[in-house]
């Protein structure tokens, strides 16, 4: 192995202890007593406890922030996932006046922050009478995640040979076909990295959750734990294993799909 390598793979290994160093303190931390938390706080536990894993799942709300957060994930990626598979498709494929300004435009909103848009769209929910739905909330985040779903998506389609196209066009196949028969099964790693990265962006919001969802009954898992911290703020390992829990769905997603994700992120980079 070349010494440059070697240096390579030293600094990738310790970037990938100090990553993981929070989460096996947490791990740990959660899985401790509390008196064993007051003696020990750094070391591993002297037994391992899961009552605070019961509490969390059965004495508290958790479960319904979780089918909350679950509930806007899922539209909120849905939705964008359709709209950006058509508009990609149109400005990558189809020939149109404005098509590289469009784009252009829908890729500059990627810079615009959530926190200058919350004003006008509380006022214009309030008036709608949208404040506290779920449904509201779920177009506000489809907004803020379909500009980076296009971007990727046209950037991926424009790889795509042209032969393809042409050899569908002669078969008689619509643009519509072309994109449901030919386009979307051939880009399975862009889509699934825009579900893992859509879905951890709306999974972990808390702004617009707080401001939009102001029914107890429908708060998210972000703002749940907010309050949950507060309230249990001297109990360290149960707020620990809250954190553990909170975090175990988006992991298991990102591992289901791992291995499409770097394609999907390296998608277009290379013709």
């Amino acid at each position: 192995m070349r010494a440059g390598d070697a240096v390579k793979q030293s600094v990738l290994i310790l970037a990938c202890v100090m990553a993981l160093i929070p989460t096996a303190f947490m791990l740990l931390t959660a899985l401790k007593s509390q008196d064993d938390f007051a003696v020990n706080k750094t070391g591993l536990p002297q037994a391992f406890v899961l009552d605070h894993f019961r509490s969390v799942l059965f004495d508290s709300p958790f479960v319904l922030w979780m089918v909350n957060s679950a509930v806007l994930a899922a539209g909120a990626v849905a939705l964008s996932t359709v709209v950006a598979c058509l508009a990609a498709y149109a400005i990558a494929r189809m020939q149109f006046a404005g098509r590289d300004l469009i784009f252009t435009l829908s890729t500059s909103l990627m810079a615009v922050p959530p926190v200058v848009l919350i004003v006008p769209l509380f006022v214009l929910y309030t008036r709608l009478g949208l404040i506290s739905t779920f449904g509201g909330a779920i177009v506000i985040y489809a907004g803020l995640i379909t500009p980076f779903s296009v971007y990727l998506l046209t950037t991926f389609f424009r790889t795509l040979p042209q032969e393809l196209f042409d050899a569908a066009r002669l078969d008689g196949a619509k643009d519509f076909r072309i994109l449901r028969h030919v386009v979307l099964p051939l880009s399975l790693p862009a889509l699934l990295t825009l579900v893992v990265v859509n879905a951890l962006f709306v999974w972990n919001d808390l702004l617009i959750a707080v401001i939009f969802l102001q029914d107890d009954a429908k708060r998210t898992l972000m703002a749940g734990i907010s309050v949950f911290q507060g309230r249990y703020n001297n109990q360290i390992p149960l707020t620990m294993a809250g954190m553990v829990v909170a975090s175990a769905p988006m992991l298991i997603l990102y591992i289901s799909f791992q291995r499409y994700f770097i394609r999907g992120l390296m998608a277009g980079a290379v013709k």
